[in-house]
């Protein structure tokens, strides 16, 4: 079994009809051709705003994703929260006019922005959670084999102005997971609270990499998280957009207070503006937490746990997160990508350092 770690720092997501009127063919992933080794891959990317052209959106992290759409032959299912940006738009129009089995589930708020409408106007099926909670997933599946996923919502400025991470995993367990989760979303129309835990495959080996799959509300993260901070022995890191969760934050005071070194950036727009944000627990418990030196969002939904363990998705840590959004959750146990997500850590703690 061969296993590829890349890593890329780059300069640089109508209300729909009810998604069970929508029958789609049976569709299977695309089989390797015989006699050839079935590849596992593991890709990371940042996003790198400190690198961005003013007015040039290209070359980011997003042309890996779009070479992906571009090289599908079979199926694009995406569910995000936004999506405006015109590379993707691009990819996704070229997919289905090759005859693609191409499909968008959205959050309703921003079902009006201009990239929905036009994807809906040349006939791709996008759909809208319409619900109170958040459609927050940041997922896309390509032939039923290949999962995307991470903080970045399908947007100019998580792609470009603000920090974000992108995982590519390649996995047809993994991807029938993520698969199932849209299914319910697109197929069944249930969204947040009406979700049923059928995860198929919660624990999924790639190579020899360990990944544990979760999605909100329904399949109990925080308490997942809690119970791996808990067994942190020598470190934690993270990088937190929001960051409110009591539980979350007393488990990561009461390791830091039992001797394990911890570290934390967190978005200085969200520490201002959220109520009950742990940054003020935090440093009361003497954590060393910075507020972020970008001038867009530290968007990041990061832990990463004894130089071993990546916790990343779609979930912020939040009441929310854990209640009501859609979410999606992925913990990576593989100790070359902590590093690589260890050296993005560094990275925007030390822009936090040097901000005025």
């Amino acid at each position: 079994m061969v296993k590829i770690f890349r890593i890329f720092i780059i300069p640089f997501i109508l209300f729909g009809c009810v998604p069970g009127a929508f029958t789609i063919d049976k569709l299977t992933p695309i089989q390797p051709t015989q006699g050839t080794p079935l590849v596992e891959i593991i890709d990371v990317y940042f996003s790198d705003p400190g690198k961005r052209i003013e007015g040039e959106y290209r070359n980011g992290p997003d042309k890996y994703l779009v070479q992906a759409i571009d090289e599908a032959r079979i199926s694009v299912d995406i569910a995000v929260y936004s999506i405006n940006l015109w590379s993707i738009r691009d990819a996704l129009l070229d997919a289905y006019h090759r005859g693609l089995q191409v499909r968008i589930v959205i959050e309703s708020d921003n079902m009006s922005d201009d990239v929905p409408q036009e994807l809906k106007a040349e006939g791709i099926n996008i759909i809208g959670d319409r619900r109170e909670g958040l459609m927050h997933n940041k997922f896309a599946i390509i032939d039923r084999q290949d999962v995307w996923t991470g903080s970045m919502n399908f947007t100019i400025g998580s792609f470009y102005y603000d920090n974000n991470n992108l995982v590519h995993i390649h996995s047809t367990d993994l991807a029938e997971n993520y698969l199932t989760e849209f299914d319910e979303m697109f197929l069944r129309d249930m969204f947040g609270r009406d979700v049923i835990n059928d995860t198929l495959h919660p624990q999924v080996m790639v190579g020899d990499t360990w990944f544990e799959v979760y999605f909100s509300p329904d399949d109990g993260v925080a308490e997942r998280i809690v119970e791996l901070v808990n067994n942190a022995n020598e470190s934690i890191y993270f990088m937190a957009y929001s960051f409110t969760s009591d539980d979350i934050g007393a488990a990561i005071v009461e390791r830091s207070q039992a001797g394990i070194f911890v570290n934390g950036v967190m978005d200085e727009g969200q520490i201002k503006s959220n109520i009950g944000t742990e940054y003020d627990s935090f440093i009361q418990a003497g954590i060393i937490v910075l507020k972020d030196g970008n001038s867009g969002l530290m968007h990041n939904k990061v832990i990463i746990i004894d130089r071993e363990i990546v916790i990343t998705g779609s979930y912020n840590f939040s009441r929310s997160a854990e209640t009501v959004n859609d979410e999606n959750v992925v913990v990576i146990h593989n100790s070359d990508i902590s590093e690589k997500y260890l050296q993005e850590f560094e990275k925007i703690l030390t822009e936090a350092e040097n901000s005025p």
